[in-house]
């Protein structure tokens, strides 16, 4: 009898070398973030399909306003179109939008869309997409300390279980699985939080390449390791 495979309950997905991508190809810098977009699509229906339950996807660090104006503008073009012109696919596979970051810098435009786009799916189980938006791992574990010391707890008070109810959504779990592409091995910033006791896969392949059959290979390999969280 073949071995069940069970997917983990959350990945996470650091989208990179979507400019790396267009260079091999020749290609303007936004037709390898509009590749990049298209490719989120696809691997957050594979892993829904597969079973995943939360899918967070790293598409804006608040690293990357750093980035030329031009391409930054350009990648906000593409985040608002995922959260207001394929709402429709939010709605046709049941799936949860949350949106993980400051709401600092940016247009009250995208904010109100990013509002609506998470009341109106909000109600939606069993699959949820958090886009890891102007977004740094860091900057969410201060706003969760400064948030507990706003609600007047002391320091003896303050516990990890204590923070896990302040960071972003709180309700997202811990990582499982976190996934790199374009062969950096590093988090560059993305859950720190949540990623005690993740599993790590970094992929050679830049993230416009990533394909459904890949999210398949990744969840045998995560069911090939062996987790302890500690333990023997």
């Amino acid at each position: 009898m073949a071995e069940s495979i069970s997917a983990p309950i959350h990945i996470g997905f650091i989208v990179d070398g979507n400019r790396r991508w267009a260079k091999k190809y020749g290609l303007p810098t936004y037709e390898g973030h509009l590749a990049g977009y298209n490719a989120l699509k696809e691997v957050a229906k594979a892993s829904f399909d597969s079973g995943v339950e939360f899918v967070s996807a790293y598409v804006f660090s608040t690293e990357n306003w750093k980035r030329d104006a031009k391409e930054v503008r350009k990648l906000m073009g593409l985040v608002g179109r995922l959260i207001t012109s394929d709402l429709n696919i939010f709605h046709e596979e049941k799936i949860r939008l949350k949106v993980l970051g400051t709401r600092e810098g940016l247009s009250e435009k995208i904010i109100q869309d990013i509002d609506e786009a998470e009341s109106q799916t909000k109600d939606y189980k069993g699959k949820t997409l958090a886009l890891c938006f102007n977004y740094g791992g860091k900057l969410e574990v201060s706003n969760a300390v400064g948030k507990i010391i706003s609600a007047g707890f002391s320091a003896e008070e303050i516990t990890p279980e204590l923070i896990d109810q302040y960071i972003y959504s709180p309700d997202i779990p811990d990582c499982d699985l976190i996934v790199r592409t374009s062969g950096e091995k590093r988090l560059s910033n993305f859950m720190l939080w949540r990623s005690a006791y993740s599993e790590f896969i970094f992929l050679d392949q830049n993230w416009p390449d990533m394909k459904p059959d890949t999210v398949k290979e990744i969840i045998e390999e995560f069911n090939s390791r062996n987790r302890r969280f500690g333990g023997n």
